[in-house]
């Protein structure tokens, strides 16, 4: 399998899998890597001894394959070509907190063949990457199902995962809130008729503790039983994982409500053998089982809820393509949908209608909308030829454009499949929160047996105490707020992203952005406009024609010629509207400039050598090269101009730099980064544009090639760099870089590269980029601070430790909604994500 990777517009590095036979363990991996990055031109060697396989990436133009079948096997070992590495994207259900998140993820891991498996609580989902030769599909979902839970496959269809789970979502959402209710309806009655005489409510004689203790016992007992069966699904799913020794949180719910309901049944048998009957009524733990139960399933409810909001921002991506489009053929419109379009139709696209697919505007001029994609709120001007996006606004004319991609292959399908993906991705933190998790639930079943024991036995209290001690401790406890910690505020956050026009790509580009230390700019198309632009009329003094006469003249005399400074003049007079002129004759000087009779003067443009030559007076050659020197002292182009045989103007050009660039880079300055801008223009231009941005540390006349030489330089002074740049000349630049932003301005290009893509092009969306990528890792650390400390004091005043120093102990139905709150708190907290705002000031951001 080759399967080259773009690293650049014109140099591309190799990536391929190759099968070894005969490591048999770590020696054998670092000889296979040593021999491998010996090797020139190899960029990246992973081995991988489970499946058998090493990943290397090299560059074409320094080594071929065959050198590297040559260095495995000197090193002693035969090598073949496998396949590429599969994926798929599994639904997982019954997972309730990050105990069961490793657990999933060990089981996949576990298997021969599987290279990676990263499981998702908040949107219960597993991606895994795997190797067809060692393990198939059917093995993979067997071993989910094996871990104790139900998965199935998403269809690759025009359904996709985030509509088939917001869907299921929905329906459980109905189904909890069905048992919600049941719940209620019982428990509210259980806990007045249990608590009633202790209140002071007036209960009847038939129902009263001290005068029917049967009655009373066996009433709490019948309206507990609907309560159970609301719950039925802790019972089924936390029993057989304690019993399978991967207790989760369902067993800890599952056994503190058990013991209660199985202690308060034994006592109800011995009221009805007459066996002290009055102090085992008083003696009854009926309502705490059917309390925490329905406060669980709210918080369960509550939890869903909030979760269901977290891929709002994938859903109105989706939302963004119609569902069908006007197709013209053979001079007749019809309807067809979305899934009929084939490329090189010719569709109709009305004022008010959104883009169906991907193509080329071929009739009519309209401006569209981009702002859903790219986060830019005013419209977009567009001719024939010019590219249009799937989603996108038509906001005037009607318009005939031709499909070019369809399907997944359309840039709104792409931004879809990348914001998927990085929600299912996980922070490095992460990781080390889910190894924890695996073991909180065994530990906390420990605490529990323990605190009870220790009560009973050392501190010689009664075992209807112990057994309060006991269920308090079990039920207060939730690895489910420390699972959905990390997952839910990345999933908000990208998402977020996305709506502003910042795509990211995955949670360790999050950790990674916040790190940064030093961020390395591309001047061409990143701090400046990326193409050339009239930035000064200067008429000469013995002249008396206008600035804008004299741009409609030059701009209707170089409207004949293709030269890129032509091409500025004829831009800069259609952007400021003049009308345009005639052209009677031209004619082109190769190298030095043009001829042209417009509106009946004799035009002359070009250098400066060019005007002179065909110019006459002493004065006027002064006043020109005095007004040449000031041009290219600011780092611009000057090209002259003369009228009727006379020098008329100066006219400055340049690639002028973005409004928003020196308020960007002030920006970063503010947050303590080091800026640097990088350049292949000669120093003089470079000077001028960095001092108009106000960057001081600049690098000039630098190829593209040795960009990715640069970074590494600043890297090695031990900072953390970012490079910003447009993603073609500057991949290599961003691939070096530890955090890649690829500026959108060439939206294919760029999705495929870089950490982070600014789909608008706008340099301010580094900013934001930067911001919200705090604010996310902020709130990341805000939930797991919460969730850690909320258990951390929680179980051991569940333990009695209170009561130890004579205070109050826990009563287990508190504790059991404190659980049930924690994780509704916790997604809370990562939905104020959507309210994130882009700001340029120091401090933006931190509102969030």
């Amino acid at each position: 399998m080759n399967n080259a990777s773009p690293v650049s517009g014109e140099h591309t590095f190799h990536k391929a899998e190759y099968a070894i036979q005969g490591m048999t363990c770590a020696t054998c991996v670092r000889r296979v890597e040593n021999a491998l990055n010996a090797l020139e031109g190899v960029r990246k060697v992973a081995v991988n001894l489970a499946t058998e396989t090493v990943s290397v990436e090299w560059d074409p133009k320094v080594i071929e394959p065959e050198q590297l079948f040559q260095a495995i096997q000197q090193a002693g070992y035969s090598v073949r070509q496998t396949t590429r590495p599969d994926e798929i994207e599994l639904a997982v259900k019954g997972m309730t907190c990050a105990a069961c998140v490793r657990r999933v993820e060990n089981a996949l891991t576990a298997l021969d063949g599987v290279l990676q498996a990263s499981v998702n609580l908040a949107s219960e989902t597993a991606r895994v990457r795997f190797s067809p030769e060692h393990v198939q599909q059917d093995a993979i979902v067997q071993a989910i199902r094996d871990a104790g839970y139900d998965t199935f496959e998403f269809q690759q269809s025009q359904e996709s995962a985030t509509e088939v789970q917001r869907r299921e979502m929905l329906a459980r959402l109905v189904a909890m809130r069905t048992k919600l209710l049941l719940a209620a309806a019982f428990a509210v009655p259980l806990f007045i008729v249990s608590m009633g005489e202790m209140v002071g409510l007036p209960m009847p004689a038939l129902l009263s503790p001290h005068h029917a203790p049967f009655n009373f016992a066996l009433l709490q007992f019948l309206l507990t039983l609907p309560v159970l069966w609301a719950g039925r699904e802790f019972y089924a799913r936390g029993f057989p994982n304690l019993w399978n020794r991967v207790p989760n949180m369902d067993s800890l719910i599952a056994v503190g409500t058990g013991a209660a309901f199985v202690y308060s049944t034994w006592n109800l048998v011995e009221i009805a053998l007459g066996r002290d009957p009055m102090a085992k009524a008083m003696d009854l733990y009926f309502e705490s089982a059917a309390v925490i139960i329905t406060m669980v399933i709210l918080g369960r409810f509550l939890e869903t809820r909030s979760k269901a909001r977290t891929s709002d921002a994938i859903r109105q991506l989706m939302e963004l393509a119609p569902r069908t489009a006007t197709r013209i053929r053979d001079g007749h419109q019809e309807s067809i949908a979305l899934e009929q379009i084939r490329p090189g139709d010719v569709l109709l696209v009305r004022p008010g209608e959104r883009i169906p697919v991907d193509g080329r505007l071929e009739q009519g001029q309209t401006s569209v909308d981009e702002s859903m994609l790219t986060g830019e709120s005013l419209p977009v001007d567009k001719k024939q030829g010019d590219a249009l996006i799937s989603g996108t606004l038509n906001a005037h004319g009607s318009i005939h454009m031709v499909a070019e991609r369809i399907g997944r292959d359309t840039v709104l399908a792409r931004i879809i499949r990348l914001v998927q993906e990085a929600q299912g991705s996980k922070a490095p933190i992460a990781s080390l929160v889910d190894r924890l998790s695996l073991y909180f639930v065994p530990a906390v079943i420990v605490v529990a047996i323990f605190s009870g024991l220790f009560w009973y036995f050392i501190g010689q209290e009664p075992f209807t105490f112990a057994l309060r001690i006991f269920i308090a401790v079990l039920v207060i406890a939730c690895p489910c707020a420390m699972g959905l910690a990390t997952p839910t505020a990345i999933m908000v956050g990208t998402g977020r992203g996305a709506q502003l026009g910042v795509l990211i790509k995955g949670g360790e580009v999050l950790e990674t952005a916040c790190g940064i230390q030093a961020v390395v700019l591309d001047k061409t198309g990143t701090l400046t406009q990326g193409r050339p632009a009239i930035t000064d009329i200067i008429p000469l003094a013995d002249h008396s024609l206008s600035a804008n006469e004299l741009l409609r003249l030059a701009a209707a005399a170089e409207s004949r010629s293709e030269h890129p400074l032509a091409k500025a003049v004829v831009a800069s007079a259609r952007e400021q509207g003049l009308e345009e002129l005639s052209v009677d004759d031209f004619e082109y000087f190769p190298g030095q400039g043009i001829k042209a009779r417009v509106d009946g003067r004799d035009l002359l443009l070009g250098n400066q050598r060019f005007l002179l030559h065909h110019t006459a007076t002493e004065s006027a050659s002064e006043q020109v090269q005095s007004k040449a020197a000031e041009l290219s002292s600011a780092g611009k182009t000057a090209l002259f101009m003369a009228v009727d045989g006379r020098p008329a103007a100066v006219l400055g050009i340049a690639d002028r730099i973005k409004p928003e660039a020196e308020d960007v880079v002030g920006a970063l300055k503010g947050r303590g980064l080091q800026v640097v801008m990088l350049t292949g223009d000669n120093a003089q231009t470079a000077q001028a544009v960095a001092a108009q941005a106000g960057i001081e540390n600049l690098r000039a006349e630098v190829l593209p090639e040795n960009k990715a030489e640069e970074v590494k330089r600043l890297q090695q002074q031990g900072l953390k760099v970012a490079m910003v740049g447009d993603g073609i000349n500057d991949a290599p630049a961003l691939a070096q870089a530890d955090l890649g932003v690829a500026m959108g301005t060439g939206i294919d290009v760029a999705i495929e590269s870089g950490d982070m893509v600014l789909m608008s092009g706008n340099l301010a969306g580094l900013v934001t980029a930067l911001n919200l990528s705090r604010a996310v890792v902020r709130n990341i650390k805000q939930n797991l601070f919460w969730a850690f400390a909320y258990n951390v004091m929680g179980i051991p005043v569940a333990a009695g430790l209170l009561y130890a120093f004579g205070g109050p102990t826990l009563s287990p139905m508190i504790a059991g909604g404190a659980m049930a709150m924690s994780s509704v708190s916790v997604v809370s907290n990562a939905l104020r994500l959507r309210f994130f705002k882009p700001d340029l000031s120091v401090a933006g951001g931190r509102h969030v």
